[in-house]
């Protein structure tokens, strides 16, 4: 259950970057949310949407060209200490020694947090294992798997006892046990703990799962916030997904969709045709179906759902959310 005062509050982050010999990239646009206290806010886009800019802001890594942000009711700019001392922060990349154990990574970080040596053992015991990791305690972290590694990475981000935690993309790269391992604890963190969480992701399905609430970020701008029941609810009707067996038909499918009545926010992506429903999907199918037979379209598949996250970033953006994943992916990939 969260509380009512806002743990987290950022209005109008405007963040610039620049690099000789090449164009400036507007990281944040003006991006404005507010998350409450003890709860899992997420922040969900596709890669360079500017989720981890915004993070590094909020966690006085980085400084907003203009705007304002507050965290357990500090501002990030004029107290950064105070604001540090309030966190916990666990980036997209491993901060913990691969040379050292996993305990002595855990000790450490509590003695810069300031723990006598005696606590900071004790602290360290205690993470290890709540994240089931006690077995490998003593073994080099550049020996754990992945989810192992991720795990720990978490518990670092703990050992002070944060009032409110960044998490960075917890689970990239995870495989699905330890996914689903990683999701059961921060929905611990939260329901038992009362502690605030601020999550960034790219999965759709974690977004759901998790947030309570959610800004939608999409080129450095929220445009959409709420719970995620709300934001799927406000699109009304089913969504209508038609995979072509041929790729160059889709523009011909889009025409034959349109002519519809009880079709609406049609919007064709290589060989997929999208579509939502103001009238019984039960109906609408089978007549979009028949149409495209009559206009020779070859259909592979098609599905019928209710809205989705997914969904809710294309009717906002657009565009397709993986398809903008993609997209980035490929042009990180050519830099």
């Amino acid at each position: 259950m969260s509380t009512s005062a806002p743990a987290i509050e950022a209005r109008d982050l405007v963040k610039t970057y620049t690099a000789r010999g090449r164009p400036p990239v507007r990281a944040l646009d003006g991006a404005t949310f507010s998350a409450a206290g003890g709860a899992v806010f997420g922040l969900l886009g596709p890669n360079g949407a500017g989720k981890s800019t915004t993070l590094k802001i909020l966690t006085t890594l980085a400084c907003a060209d203009s705007g304002t942000a507050r965290v357990a009711g500090v501002d990030v700019r004029t107290d950064p200490a105070r604001v540090r001392r309030q966190i916990g922060y666990v980036a997209q990349r491993p901060v913990t020694d691969p040379m050292d154990t996993g305990r002595e990574n855990l000790v450490l970080a509590g003695r810069l947090y300031g723990l006598r040596p005696r606590a900071a053992r004790a602290r360290a015991s205690a993470l290890l294992d709540r994240f089931a990791l006690t077995a490998a305690a003593d073994r080099l972290v550049g020996t754990y798997s992945g989810g192992m590694a991720r795990k720990l990475d978490v518990a670092m981000g703990l050992v002070h006892m944060p009032a409110v935690l960044f998490l960075d993309e917890p689970t990239t790269g995870l495989d699905p046990e330890a996914r689903a391992e990683m999701w059961a604890e921060i929905e611990h963190m939260t329901r038992t703990e009362q502690m605030t969480v601020l999550l960034t992701t790219h999965y759709l399905d974690e977004a759901d799962r998790l947030a309570d609430s959610l800004a939608i970020v999409d080129h450095g701008r929220v445009v959409a916030t709420g719970t995620p029941s709300q934001l799927k609810d406000g699109l009304h009707g089913d969504a209508v997904v038609v995979e072509l067996t041929d790729g160059s038909a889709t523009s011909t499918a889009a025409h034959v969709a349109a002519r519809i009545d009880s079709l609406r926010e049609i919007t064709a992506d290589g060989s997929v045709l999208r579509a939502r429903t103001s009238a019984r999907s039960a109906i609408v199918l089978p007549e979009l179906l028949a149409a495209l037979d009559a206009a020779a379209v070859p259909v592979a598949a098609a599905t019928l759902a209710r809205p989705s996250l997914d969904d809710v970033y294309l009717s906002i953006t657009g565009h397709d959310f993986q398809a903008a994943q993609s997209t980035h992916e490929n042009a990180e990939a050519a830099a």
